[in-house]
């Protein structure tokens, strides 16, 4: 029977968020804010093991205690978000038919009834797919100057979320073929081997945590959810 395993890349060092540490070490309502995305991938029931793949060279995960018992932890990340996860994938000695859940540890507003979904709607699907939401605001594209160069048609734009959820042979072989440079995504490493992932209803609160000001709406979402 295929299992249904989640794997978090987290071997980034979160330049863009400037913090002293890791984006995903930083502390969020007393825990690391990857606690929470990792706590929500152990929660749900079909998931049978919670891997998270850390830089052989990481100073910080050993500092803190994350009382998850599905959690496996690979000290296997590489350079890019791909190489991380197609190390993590050979460490997990998952099976070819066995469903692989990509989520970003940044993405820690995550809910167990979305993953819930995915699962669901993905459980006998020929490819495999991504939580999602569709464009609900006026796109505009810039120019070199940062003014308005045209309106994009919003119809058919969607949001890319995590996780997204394929198998462990398609996904392996998908990275490996895969142009790095073209690869910002697991789906994108799909669409290149030739597939075309679904697209499910994703959650507008599993926002992926990427500036400083990001910190104050995650703690909301997580302190209502607790309330």
């Amino acid at each position: 029977m295929s299992r249904y395993l989640a794997l978090v890349p987290a071997a980034g060092s979160g330049s863009r968020f400037g913090g002293p540490s890791p984006k995903q070490y930083l502390q969020l309502n007393n825990r690391p804010l990857m606690w929470h995305t990792l706590q929500v991938l152990s929660q749900v029931a079909a998931i049978s093991e919670v891997a998270v793949v850390i830089s052989p060279a990481d100073e910080w995960f050993d500092d803190f205690d994350w009382d998850l018992p599905k959690l496996r932890v690979y000290r296997v990340g590489g350079a890019s978000r791909a190489e991380s996860v197609r190390n993590g994938l050979q460490a997990m000695s998952a099976d070819a038919q066995d469903w692989v859940l990509v989520h970003d540890a940044a993405r820690c507003c995550l809910s167990v009834t979305a993953v819930e979904r995915l699962i669901a709607t993905l459980a006998d699907d020929p490819v495999g797919g991504i939580l999602a939401l569709p464009v609900a605001d006026t796109v505009k594209r810039a120019d070199a100057e940062e003014r308005i160069s045209a309106t994009v048609p919003r119809q058919g734009l969607w949001l890319a979320q995590t996780p997204q959820m394929f198998r462990a042979g398609l996904l392996g072989s998908a990275l490996h073929a895969a142009e790095a440079a073209d690869v910002t995504d697991e789906a994108s490493a799909i669409e290149h081997y030739g597939h075309k992932p679904r697209l499910v209803d994703g959650d507008a609160q599993n926002f992926k945590v990427t500036y400083p000001r990001d910190l104050a709406l995650a703690r909301a979402i997580l302190a209502s959810r607790k309330d």
